[in-house]
Parts: structure tokens; C-alpha cells; sequence
């Protein structure tokens, strides 16, 4: 099972498919592997690295969202966790239950009650009970630093965390399984008919980013899953407000959080999470409206540091956290669904959205638990799967996923800043298609964030890796390091360094 070695544009063009998709996202990915595991021939295809966009930098909760109970959304809420207790049966290891802690503070909305009873609601919906409430003095023990002004305990439940790339990778590896065929770095450059009929074969130019060899494809079916970009391709590009989302990742000694905070920033009252992961701590989200060129890679703003900063020194006022704190950030665009009346980024809601246009089903928005729903939806509009077959996989009990039997464990476990072991950077380099020094360091290992230099200990390590296994020259080399290192430093390193935008 792998994704390599990487097949030729030519190669492909030989082939008749029935499907092919566009965008090598969480969606992408989920509908490629549904697809093939209904018997046709699917191809994907993703102009960067699979993930680069928001699936690689997303806030890596499994969970259902308790929002959006508060917002109407029963129904969002009710599938996102009947999706995420499946993750949970079928990923242990890559998606991990975890403890969520949410402070109450006297004279604070929301108060314990109406929390507690959202929080009934929420575990009905998932079929589990792990609500529990926190004094003072449990809370203070397992949260070392809090401030303790005006607290009156916590309320504690459980959702996941993932690894929202591996699972995209995890995904790509499973269709592989079943035939699925997946390109990195393949531009899609234009979609057109084969006929005059409606029904005639669909015609998908692509460049190949790698050599600039182009071919011209034919499928039956295309389907745009490019996220951010889905409106573009699908003919309306007002249909997706990109909103970023800004994330900081501080080491466990400077913060040292090991449960999951849902807290409230003083400024807005935006719920901002505080949690453990690889090893280190993550702060975020932010949610900003995103007017910058969608194919440059975003950054987080000096703006957004401050503002998350402001959240912690007020959640943890001794512990004195400033810009000289950060390891790192990771900024990412979530393709949301405009409303009708667009307020504030916040109240936005994240459902997704199936439309088609001029033969191509085009799907974006939604959510990275629901992945699997919302592929569904869209072979569905596709024509690939009637309403029985729908209705029949929606509610299915048949595993998605199967081990990886000659993989290193690390692939499905969390990959801790201290696990930098050649066997599973092997592994990556060897099944993985890693086209680039970054794919392998940004988005297969997360080493480039999870330490404070970037990887550059491991410099020497790595280029004999890439060299044994890819083939790679010293002057190859250099070339990715130096790409790798630009990079790393102008869009996940402190926010600041570059002049902004916003």
C-alpha cells in the first residue's frame, strides 16, 4: 500500500476513468477513497502537496462542534459525532480521545448550568456520558497557573485529536488499497467537454508542476473538491468566503497544559482552544477574513500573535508569555459557505455545500469529522451513488480502514517532537510521495514545527535519507534545503517577520 512510485502524466492519460477528483484534501481524499471502494476508477489530482491547504492546518480536532448546538445545528452536530466515535474505533493511535476542560468563572457567561445542559445534550447525540464538573481545587491541580480569580470550577467532556494530514495521508494510503491513483503537484488547467451531449466524457488538462509535462485526461465524472478554490472551478466564486484561521505552538515547558481548554478570549468572546499535541501546545484559532492571493502560502499576522497572546496572559498571568515564546505557527483558509447576510467570521456556519456547473460537482466547506459525509454527498451528486446506496453507506458499519501491517508504528501515532526515528522518515520517503523537502518536514512528520530550529539538527540525517532514497544530489539538496528554509521561517515562523497585509 503506497503512493508511490509516482506515476507519469503520460501514463495516466492512457486510462479511461470514471472519476476524477480535484483537490488532494481531506474531501478529495475522502471522496477518492469512497469511490474506489464502490469499484470505480478514480483518479486525484492536487496542484501543491496533498493537505497543503487547510487539512494540514486546521485546529486537528475530531470533534462535533459544541457551537453549533448553540447556533440550531442539531443535525451537523449529531453526524460529526457519530463520525467521530467511528474515527475513534477505527484510527486508535492517529485519532485520539481527549479531555476538554471548559473554566467557569462567576458572574460569566455561559454559567455551569445551562453549560452543564448542553454539554447532556452533546453526549446523548454521541451516545456516551464523559461530562463531568471540577472544583476549584481539582481544576487549579490539573491546570497549574490558571488564574484563580473569580473561578468556580470547570466542566470537563471529551473529544478527539488528530493529526489532520496524516489522516488525509492515511486516507490516500487506504484507496490505494483498491486502486486509487493519486498525483501531487498536478495543476488542473482547465475542464471541458469531449461532446456536444451533456452526457459525452469530460476533458481535464493538467500540467505537472514537477517537469512541466502536460496531458489532457478523460473521466466520465469530475469533481472539484479544492476547498477554498472550489468556486473558482465551479463557477461562483462569491459561493466561498475564505475566512483564516491562525494557530501558535509553544513548548510544554513554557505552557504546560495537558487537557484540552475551551476558553473564552476577553476581547470577543470567541472560544479559543489550548491544548496539547506532538508534544508541544497549540493556541488558536483566530478568524479573519482571508483577502490574500489564495495560491500564497498564508502566514499568520503580527495581529493575530498579539491577539492570542492577550488570551493567554489573561488565562495564565504569571506565567509572562511574549513573542520570544513562540516555536512556531501554522495559518490556514477554511472554505466557508457564505450566507446570504454575512456577519462577523465567527458566525458564519460550517455547513458544507454540493453544486454543479457546466458538468463538474463541485463541494466545499463542511467539516474535517465530517469528511466522510460530505463525500458521500457528493458522489451522489455525481450520479456515482443513488439515494439507496447513500442512505446504505451513510449509516454502514464497514471498516474504512485496515492496518498497515508493514508500516512503522509511528504512522499511526502521534509524531512527538522527540520521535525523529529513520524508520518512519523512511517510510514517508519511500511510500509517501514526497516531491519536496517540505512535504516531508511541514506536513508527513510536523518536525519543522514542533522544533524551535526547523529542523536544522537534523540536516545532515536528512540529507542522506533523501539522497538513499530519492535519489537526491548535493546540489538537488541544497536546493530543497534552501526552498525548505525560506519557507519555514517567512510563513511558519513568528509572526512578524514579514511585512502584512492585515
Amino acid at each position: 500500500m503506497t503512493l508511490g512510485p509516482r506515476p507519469t502524466l503520460a501514463s495516466l492519460s492512457e486510462q479511461n476513468w470514471d472519476l476524477i477528483v480535484i483537490g488532494g484534501g481531506i474531501t478529495g481524499a475522502g471522496v477518492l477513497l469512497e469511490a474506489v471502494r464502490l469499484g470505480y476508477r478514480t483518479l486525484l489530482l492536487e496542484q501543491a502537496d496533498f493537505a497543503w491547504g487547510t487539512s494540514s492546518r486546521s485546529s486537528k480536532m475530531v470533534h462535533g462542534g459544541l457551537r453549533y448546538i448553540a447556533q440550531g445545528q442539531v443535525r451537523l452536530t449529531r453526524d460529526a459525532l457519530r463520525e467521530r466515535e467511528r474515527l475513534l474505533r477505527e484510527l486508535p493511535g492517529l485519532v485520539e480521545r481527549a479531555t476538554y476542560l471548559f473554566p467557569l468563572r462567576k458572574g460569566s457567561f455561559p454559567g455551569r448550568w445551562p453549560m452543564t445542559a448542553l454539554l447532556g445534550v452533546y453526549d446523548f447525540l454521541a451516545g456516551i456520558r464523559d461530562r463531568a464538573y471540577l472544583s476549584n481545587e481539582a481544576l487549579l491541580k490539573r491546570v497549574p497557573g490558571l488564574d484563580a480569580q473569580g473561578l468556580a470550577g470547570a466542566l470537563s467532556y471529551t473529544d478527539a485529536l488528530t493529526d489532520d494530514c496524516r489522516l488525509v495521508l492515511r486516507t490516500l494510503l487506504e484507496a490505494a488499497r483498491y486502486q486509487g491513483r493519486a498525483l501531487n503537484y498536478a495543476r488542473v488547467t482547465g475542464v471541458s467537454h469531449e461532446g456536444a451531449a451533456t452526457s459525452a466524457p469530460l476533458r481535464v488538462a493538467v500540467r505537472d508542476l514537477t517537469d512541466d509535462a502536460t496531458a489532457t485526461l478523460s473521466a466520465h465524472a469530475v469533481i472539484n473538491a479544492t476547498g477554498a478554490w472550489a468556486g473558482q472551478l465551479g463557477g461562483d466564486e462569491e459561493r466561498i468566503r475564505p475566512l483564516r484561521g491562525s494557530h501558535l505552538f509553544f513548548s510544554a515547558d513554557r505552557l504546560p497544559v495537558r487537557d484540552c481548554l475551551t476558553v473564552l478570549h476577553p476581547r470577543d468572546q470567541r472560544p479559543v482552544f489550548i491544548f496539547p499535541w506532538e508534544g508541544v501546545v497549540c493556541v488558536g484559532t483566530t478568524d479573519l477574513d482571508h483577502g490574500e492571493d489564495l495560491n500564497r502560502e498564508p502566514r499568520a499576522s503580527a495581529r493575530e500573535m498579539d491577539y492570542l497572546l492577550e488570551l493567554l496572559n489573561q488565562q495564565f498571568p504569571g506565567a509572562g508569555l511574549g513573542a520570544g515564546d513562540v516555536l512556531s505557527s501554522m495559518a490556514g483558509v477554511r472554505p466557508v459557505i457564505r450566507s446570504s447576510r454575512p456577519g462577523k467570521p465567527s458566525a458564519e456556519k460550517r455547513d458544507h455545500a454540493v453544486w454543479e456547473h457546466d458538468g463538474i460537482i463541485s463541494v466545499s466547506g463542511g467539516k474535517l469529522t465530517t469528511f466522510r459525509l460530505i463525500a458521500l454527498d457528493a458522489l451522489l451528486a455525481a450520479g456515482l451513488l443513488d439515494r439507496t446506496g447513500w442512505r446504505r453507506a451513510r449509516r454502514g458499519n464497514v471498516p474504512l480502514y485496515a492496518p498497515i501491517p508493514e508500516a512503522p508504528a509511528q504512522v499511526d501515532e502521534f509524531l512527538h517532537g522527540d520521535q525523529d526515528d529513520d524508520a518512519l522518515l523512511s517510510w514517508c520517503l519511500e511510500h509517501e510521495a514526497v516531491v519536496h523537502l517540505d512535504d516531508l518536514l511541514l506536513r508527513r512528520t510536523r518536525l519543522g514545527l514542533l522544533r524551535r530550529d526547523g529542523g536544522q539538527a537534523l540536516h545532515d540525517r536528512l540529507q542522506g535519507l533523501t539522497t538513499a532514497k530519492l535519489g537526491w544530489d548535493a546540489a538537488r539538496w541544497e536546493r530543497e534545503w534552501q526552498r525548505y528554509r525560506r519557507l519555514r521561517d517567512d510563513y511558519y515562523g513568528v509572526p512578524g517577520g514579514l511585512a502584512e497585509a492585515s
